[in-house]
């Protein structure tokens, strides 16, 4: 018996020799169940620019002969093992000849092999030159958790630790992609022409997983929102609607003890290791300040951002790599449009840019921006792809967030003591009165490398609701909404944003703003995803009365003003020309060959503001009659011209 088995094993190995020229896959038994724990990416493309690395996780699983078979084309180029006996780096030379289909990564031992399928797939047509988010756009930030609950069924798995509990304000709620989908046709009618969801993959923190930040598998979408199917279904069916899909994601950080690797990592400087737990400075300024320490730009990239989400080490090649093909695996898989990068400047700057390179190398129209939450132009410029800073670092990352601009907005459109997230930089205190602070910090322009790849916003998830910072007044709220519709860059609202939404309790913190979206739920009081239901409202999210009608109101408002934007050529891609503001009011002009937008805003929240129109001349004489954006009324402008408090202006003319 001893012999026959021996013969036996000799033939199988004899069937793999590559020097055969043929192998048969039913004479290799499947890898048995934990074998082969994890191979990442999941799969792979011909035609791809990136050289693949396979990351191979299992018990011992370096100490096996590693070779693919299937097909000619793609083979193992090297092995590389890692500080863990349980992982291996494998290259894989994927030719340009290479035959899309399943391959086999054959492990051998002793004279025992057992195989694990990989797939090569065929590149779509057209991949590489895939668009991506511009000025054109107006995106629309979701938390899934929050938005609408399209399955119940999977509100709770047993594979994850948090359950659903809608009672508990910092808990999960049971949003999903399928309460997305369910709603994509109210997102286009709103005017949005772009979606950006707050993470999806799995976290599986014990609490407050709902927001998706700590990572415990990169590949995997969090099974209490769906599946990896599901978000590409998703994907497509929003491109149905002519809406994009940018991906939040998030490189410099993971669950800390959720994370599959937590407890076994590849090489010990994976992470970011210390004798005792040492967080992140927070200081941005120690990674563009020519006279910094060493050690204040250490703990800046190297510091934990919090003790639940460990800190990745990007100066790992092999997690560097890995972290390249993730993105372009989930571009690639899923048919993404856009990236959305959390807190950008902790990642260590060299490779990250490295990583955007690598990105915008296999799509090169594919825009990716970084959170720089930083309250200067200058500090926020240093980040952005190709500006000219005096060190000679170039970022490569495309856009960056307009944290100055939602700063002084706030100072400007803001009630008394109004704006702001706890403990995070903001502008004034607010009241109103003086557009100046929006002004001088448009007048700093001339810093930005690419003026159109800036994403304006007034707030986001992890900032005050807009309905917080007007302290809930529909004038205000009206006039900051418009000036980021009309002003330059790509703009981003909140879901919720277009109703004036605020706060559920902000002595929560993170939780209390991060409401629900009435009428994603069964049994919700209102649906605002319905006109009717938008009209009926009478409470707001922390039990006060507010008027019946009002978020009505607005939801029009901001329709009315996003639609047109969506088609205004001159809002995507005109100049501004904008003159100081006086005590009356701020006036700026979009425009270019054949249109002039002309926007008058009066920040006082009792006066009126007469239009200094002659004080315009330059660009204002000759151009007539034009028509109220909002009213479709035909309007002249002279000097005469008043506007109310609070209230703004938008004429467009054509030339």
């Amino acid at each position: 018996m001893k012999i026959l088995s021996s013969f036996l094993a000799g033939l199988a190995l004899l069937a793999m020799t590559p020097a055969c020229g043929r192998f048969n896959p039913e004479q290799v038994p499947d890898a048995a169940p934990g074998a082969v724990a994890h191979v990442e990416p999941l799969s792979w493309w011909t035609g791809m620019k990136l050289p693949l690395q396979l990351l191979i996780n299992g018990p011992e699983i370096s100490t096996y002969d590693i070779r693919i078979e299937g097909g000619s084309g793609v083979s193992v180029k090297a092995v590389n093992k890692a500080e863990s006996p349980n992982y291996v780096f494998v290259d894989v030379n994927v030719a340009a000849s290479a035959k899309p289909g399943t391959y086999w990564i054959v492990f051998s031992k002793d004279g025992q092999s057992f195989k694990v399928p990989y797939e090569i797939a065929q590149r779509a047509k057209g991949s590489a030159d895939r668009k991506s988010f511009t000025t054109a756009d107006l995106i629309y930030l979701i938390m899934p958790d929050r938005f609408a609950n399209g399955d119940p069924s999977n509100d709770s798995t047993e594979d994850t630790a948090e359950k659903a509990d809608r009672t508990s304000i910092g808990s999960r709620h049971g949003g999903d992609l399928q309460g997305i989908i369910d709603h994509l046709d109210y997102i286009a009618d709103l005017g949005a022409t772009a979606i950006w969801n707050t993470p999806l993959l799995l976290d599986n923190d014990r609490r407050g997983s709902y927001h998706g930040y700590a990572a415990a598998d990169y590949y995997k979408i969090d099974p209490r929102f769906g599946d990896n199917a599901l978000y590409k279904e998703f994907v497509t069916k929003a491109h149905e609607k002519g809406l994009k899909v940018i991906m939040d994601i998030v490189t410099n950080h993971s669950g800390t003890t959720t994370h599959w690797w937590a407890q076994d990592l590849p090489f010990q400087d994976w992470i970011h290791q210390f004798p005792e737990y040492t967080g992140s400075n927070y200081a941005f300024s120690a990674l563009s300040d020519p006279h910094a320490s060493r050690r204040d730009a250490m703990l800046m990239d190297s510091g934990w951002f919090t003790r639940g989400m460990v800190d990745m080490n990007l100066d790992n090649p092999y997690l560097l790599q890995y972290f390249k093909q993730w993105a372009i695996w989930w571009i690639e898989y899923s048919g993404l449009d856009g990236f959305r990068v959390d807190t950008y400047p902790y990642n260590e700057k060299y490779p990250m840019a490295e990583w955007c390179k690598a990105v915008t190398d296999e799509y090169p129209n594919f825009n990716i921006v970084g959170e720089c939450w930083i309250g200067s132009p200058a500090s926020i410029a240093y980040w952005q792809k190709d500006n000219p800073n005096s060190d000679g670092f170039n970022s490569n990352l495309p856009s960056i967030m307009d944290f100055p601009l939602m700063n002084a907005a706030n100072s400007v459109f803001g009630a008394p003591q109004g704006g702001g997230r706890p403990g995070q930089q903001q502008g004034g205190r607010g009241g109103g009165g003086n557009a100046r602070a929006l002004y001088d910090v448009l007048a700093q322009d001339y810093l930005y490398h690419d003026l159109d790849n800036i994403l304006t916003f007034s707030s986001n998830h992890d900032t005050r609701r807009m309905g917080d910072i007007v302290g809930k007044d529909p004038a205000r709220f009206k006039a900051m909404i418009t000036f980021f519709a009309t002003t330059r860059g790509i703009f981003q609202i909140f879901s919720g944003d277009e109703m004036m939404f605020s706060s559920a309790d902000l002595r929560a913190g993170d939780p209390g703003l991060r409401v629900d979206f009435p009428g994603g739920w069964e049994g919700d009081a209102f649906n605002f995803f319905t006109d009717e239901g938008r009209a009926a409202a009478d409470v707001d999210f922390d039990g006060e009365p507010i008027e019946k009608g009002m978020r009505k109101d607005v939801f029009d408002y901001c329709r009315k003003l996003f639609q047109w934007r969506k088609t205004a050529d001159v809002i995507h891609n005109g100049k501004t020309l904008h003159f100081i503001p006086n005590r009356g009011g701020y006036g700026y002009f979009r425009y270019n060959d054949t249109d002039t937008v002309f926007v008058f805003i009066n920040p006082s929240a009792t006066e009126p503001a007469r239009i200094p129109w002659s004080t315009y001349a330059e660009i204002s004489d000759g151009l007539g009659t034009g028509t109220n954006v909002l009213t479709g009324e035909k309007v002249t402008i002279t000097d005469e011209t008043e506007v109310g408090p609070m209230q703004t202006i938008v004429i467009e003319y054509k030339k």
